[in-house]
């Protein structure tokens, strides 16, 4: 069991490795490539919405009310609601629906 362990660390060093130095031996001049590039810009965003968006549904007590939470934000941000205001309303929005949900 033991000696398991340290080939799955083996292995998943090996993986990362190479994923990070592959690109940087393989790859030596700019990307020309219209579809690389705009799937490069786009990688930290989608990443941050993945990781993000389990944990808008599992913050609160209620998923209805982080669901409510999360159409509220969506709709003011929408409309140019700035980081803080869109927040805000998200944070008023779960706290109304905490006290009429349960």
């Amino acid at each position: 069991m033991q000696r398991n362990v340290y080939l799955y660390i083996l292995g998943m060093w090996a993986i990362s490795y190479a994923i990070r130095v592959l690109p940087l031996t393989l790859i030596r001049r700019e990307i020309t490539n219209r579809t690389i590039r705009s799937f490069l810009y786009y990688v930290p965003y989608v990443t941050l919405a993945v990781m993000t968006f389990p944990a808008i549904l599992s913050a609160t007590q209620s998923p209805v009310s982080a669901a409510l939470a999360l159409a509220a934000g969506l709709g003011l941000a929408w409309f140019g609601g700035s980081l803080f205001q869109v927040s805000v309303l998200c944070c008023a929005v779960v706290f109304v629906a905490e006290l009429f949900i349960r």
